[in-house]
């Protein structure tokens, strides 16, 4: 068998397919054990009865069962049916003589997948093999595209397809419905306002308001008119009685963006709301109850902050006793594509633009120091100056290089190649899925893949 072939083969199906061959003929079952160890990704075992075949098909996760018609005891159709009855997951592949081909018939009836005449070819078995493998992945990505659809079917506004991401959603999924201090952590940009938002979407108190706070936006002077409200007199200015954040979120959640920058004395006025529930606006007399879930954010590290007296400590331990870390975007790179399409769709403003590939090789070759953040407003700004439809690297002049070399093109003819590729897997192949990912037609993407020679799957 081609090495190369088999390399080709193993990556493409992305897992070990585990094969069991039920043979009665000792000879046959050294020889096809040999023939399908040899190749990379595949893993065989061997029994000699029908009994024995059953006994390890229910005993392990095997793909593909070979069997052998004419065992002793428990013949292959028999096996076929206790399998199917037991629901066992795998394939099955007959192995028959010529002269009772319409048994192996039948035994495709009960649900085998295919059937192989004797003497079996090894060559012709691989594509059995390959054939029942695409199926099974195909059925794995399926699977997992379901699950991602189910994880973000609660969070609509975080578009993500990276596992990193996914299991940030499974998290948020989990903890929502508790009703306990959540704290984010993340750099700048990287959405932490949306991780807020949805995991208050998907808890109790979804009905009721979600009232952010952004310290670093409020001077100090105004803190706490701002979170516990005021009494009309209060203070020069106060003409008139104020409800502070703390009173509009409650049934609902409060979310305090970048808390560490709260002023000390504020922190001591919100741990003991905390834990009592009840505070007096600045000036008042008289103690309100409120009951509000509290999610809090910060793109520094708290605990640090604790360290060196930048923040209380009794403070952190009751807001982050849940903490969620958000990747920046660098550490999700695969998402820029879903994420640009996102804003393609959502803003008018954009104007029903697209990206070239090479454009969105360009932006996965950068940094993104801002996150989610930069990647809109860099998106925005060149969707704003340029005028055409389908935007190039060009179109992105800050992450160009200033001297660019007249070399410089055919790397970018690579990127876009490299690019290409990569969705076409990512799509099993699937042009049209593929040129909606790409931002352009289906016929445009028929001339580059003419064009850098890669193979054209059939639809």
């Amino acid at each position: 068998m081609n090495a190369q072939r088999d390399m080709l083969y193993y990556k493409m199906v992305k897992h070990i397919m585990k094969i069991l061959v039920a043979d009665s003929d000792a000879e046959s079952r050294k020889t096809l054990k040999k023939e399908l160890d040899s190749l990379e990704g595949i893993s065989a075992d061997v029994a000699a009865t029908g009994a024995k075949a059953l006994s390890m098909l229910k005993g392990n996760d095997y793909d593909i069962a070979a069997l052998d018609l004419g065992m002793p005891g428990l013949d292959g159709p028999s096996v076929i049916q206790a399998a199917g009855d037991a629901e066992l997951p795998c394939d099955v592949i007959v192995l028959t003589p010529h002269e009772t081909v319409q048994t192996a018939r039948e035994c495709l009836q009960l649900g085998a997948y295919a059937y192989a005449v004797r003497p079996i070819k090894i060559e012709k078995l691989f594509l059995l093999i390959q054939r029942i493998a695409e199926k099974r992945a195909l059925v794995r990505e399926n699977l997992r595209l379901k699950e991602i659809l189910k994880r973000q079917a609660q969070f609509p506004n975080i578009v993500t397809q990276a596992p990193v991401m996914l299991e940030l959603l499974e998290t948020m999924r989990r903890i929502a419905p508790s009703g306990v201090p959540v704290h984010i952590f993340g750099e700048s940009g990287v959405g932490k306002e949306l991780v807020a938002l949805g995991i208050h979407s998907a808890s109790e108190r979804a009905g009721q308001p979600f009232i952010a706070l952004n310290c670093a936006a409020i001077t100090e002077s105004m803190f706490e008119s701002e979170l516990f409200g005021h009494e009309k007199g209060a203070f020069t200015g106060a003409q008139a009685q104020k409800p502070g954040l703390l009173e509009i979120a409650s049934g609902g959640t409060l979310f305090i963006d970048e808390v560490g920058e709260m002023p000390m004395q504020t922190q001591v006025k919100l741990l003991r709301v905390l834990e009592t529930g009840v505070f007096y606006r600045v000036g008042g007399v008289r103690e309100i109850t409120v009951d509000f879930r509290l999610v809090s954010a910060s793109n520094k590290d708290l605990i640090k902050e604790a360290e060196r007296g930048g923040f209380r400590k009794d403070l952190y331990w009751r807001i982050g006793g849940m903490t969620l870390q958000v990747p920046p975007l660098r550490e999700h790179l695969e998402d820029i594509p879903l994420l640009v399409q996102h804003f393609f769709k959502m803003y008018p403003s954009f104007r029903a633009k697209s990206l070239s590939p090479a454009s969105f090789l360009l932006l996965a070759r950068y940094g993104w120091p801002g996150n989610v953040r930069e990647l809109f407003h860099m998106v925005h700004r060149a969707c704003l100056l340029s005028r055409k439809n389908v935007l190039e690297p060009s179109d992105f002049p800050g992450l160009l290089p200033v001297n660019a070399e007249p070399a410089a093109s055919l790397r970018m003819e690579d990127m876009e190649r490299d690019h290409i590729l990569r969705i076409m897997k990512i799509t099993d192949g699937h042009q049209r899925k593929a040129a909606e990912i790409l931002g352009i037609s289906i016929k445009t993407l028929y001339r580059k893949l003419l064009k850098y020679g890669i193979p054209k799957p059939p639809e």
